[in-house]
């Protein structure tokens, strides 16, 4: 493979980061640009990484820091809403043996990981810059960007997000659909008794549930039926979590006393996307939630798009030819593995909507991650 072929991502989050590494590891030369100027550096509470998740960090060398700094456990815990446990769950190691199950982590923590691996592969980065135009022919992409300088690449990668720009500008009209869900997520300092997630399911919330992140915090999340954002103010989150989380027992009354600061909080609705067909357009492929989303009900949004771009550069560097048939492999490896995540996390969400309450949720989850052990 020619090393002075250049690639382009657009996006600098999990997946974007991630292909930029690999490549780089590769000698391909890669521009990076971020829409961000602080590179998302400081938003989000906490995230939870599955094993398959932790098995790409190690391919990119960070899993010393990223296992360093958070928080590893192996089983879930299914509760009612008093705090009384009724099932618990082993965790199924989708990394394989020598890596922990699960692991919490703070989601700032885990982006600075990343930022500095791909400041220290290389890349060129760019923040605060978004591609104005793409003009593709047989060799490449021309790219203007928002400060009207532009770029020759042999190929564009797409990790722009959910509601992706550049999706659209290549003509794939799939957007996100809202499921009729909506999540609180706050963090907060870990109380003694937590050392895993646990589930309450019932209340006034359809979900809420907590992750230790590190060894001193976690982040809190309590699921609702979505509302409409213009009738929540900012100002009001903390009161809004509170209201719902009073509600539950175990350690909820500690974690309670910590929902205090309305910008922490967040407020999201859970959406569904699955583009079908191909990720790419021509020389512009799409990874991670550009081409995908669930909501995080099995908690494999991040694992999944890791996922894709570990796929795409193995493929980028394995010496094929960059054309119609290498860019189609890499969605057909990948569509039938995703397509299970999303229909399954979509899935238990409905189930809750539709009030179902003889359905298999520790089998779903279970057979789901079965099917994760093996590789992508």
């Amino acid at each position: 493979m020619s090393t002075s072929r250049r690639v382009l991502v657009i996006g600098g989050g999990a997946s974007g980061n991630a292909v930029t590494i690999l490549l780089r590891r590769a000698g391909v030369t890669v521009d990076l640009i971020e829409a961000r100027p602080d590179w998302n550096a400081t938003n989000g509470s906490g995230i939870t990484l599955q094993g398959n998740a932790l098995r790409v960090l190690r391919e990119l060398g960070v899993w010393e820091e990223v296992s360093a700094c958070g928080y590893a456990f192996g089983s879930l815990g299914v509760t009612i809403p008093d705090g009384t446990v009724i099932h618990e769950i082993e965790d199924i190691r989708t990394g394989g043996e020598d890596l922990p199950a699960t692991l919490g982590m703070q989601r700032p923590r885990l982006q600075q990981i990343l930022i500095d691996a791909v400041r220290a592969c290389g890349a060129t980065v760019r923040l605060g810059t978004t591609a104005k135009t793409l003009e593709q022919d047989a060799d490449g992409v021309s790219v203007r960007f928002s400060d009207d300088t532009t770029g020759r690449y042999d190929l564009v990668i797409a990790a722009d997000g959910l509601n992706s720009a550049t999706r659209a500008a290549i003509g794939i009209a799939d957007k996100p659909e809202p499921t009729g869900m909506a999540i609180w997520r706050t963090p907060t300092p870990r109380p003694a008794g937590v050392t895993r997630t646990d589930l309450a399911y019932g209340g006034p919330a359809y979900i809420a549930g907590y992750c230790p992140t590190s060894e001193n915090t976690i982040y809190a999340y309590v699921v609702e039926a979505n509302r409409d954002r213009a009738s929540i103010p900012p100002e009001t989150y903390a009161d809004e979590m509170r209201r719902l989380a009073r509600a539950y027992g175990g350690v909820w009354p500690e974690i309670v006393e910590h929902i205090t600061d309305p910008a922490k909080v967040n407020y999201t609705w859970f959406d569904r996307l699955l583009v079908e067909g191909s990720w790419h357009r021509g020389r512009v492929v799409l990874v991670g939630d550009a081409a995908h989303c669930c909501p995080p009900t099995i908690a494999q949004g991040a694992a999944q798009s890791l996922e894709d771009a570990s796929v795409l550069a193995e493929l980028l560097t394995s010496g094929r030819d960059w054309d119609e048939d290498l860019l189609q492999a890499y969605y057909e490896r990948r569509i039938p593995r995703v397509r299970t995540v999303v229909e399954a996390s979509v899935q238990i969400g409905q189930w809750q909507l539709d009030g179902v309450r003889d359905a298999d949720v520790p089998g779903l989850i279970g057979r789901t991650m079965n099917i994760l052990k093996e590789l992508p």
